[in-house]
């Protein structure tokens, strides 16, 4: 993520009025601290459970996939 945002930065120039740096700024923290707390969350969800709701989750998602493209050819 931090290396497609530098190339947008340097592709389309790094002019910012100071409210856009600003929010670009709390964006940036807002992402950093959902994303720590998904991932602790995630990681004591995987001590205390198993991933069979994930896997019957993909078995019933893939079959739909299946049934959708053979009615839709």
């Amino acid at each position: 993520m931090l290396g497609a945002s530098l190339l947008k930065l340097v592709k389309f120039g790094f002019a910012f009025t100071g409210i856009e740096l600003v929010i670009l700024l709390v964006g940036m923290m807002v992402s950093f601290l959902v994303s720590v707390l998904v991932i602790k969350f995630l990681m004591n969800y995987i001590k205390k459970h198993d991933f069979k709701p994930f896997g019957y989750y993909r078995i019933v998602l893939g079959i739909m996939v299946l049934v959708y493209f053979w009615m839709v050819r």
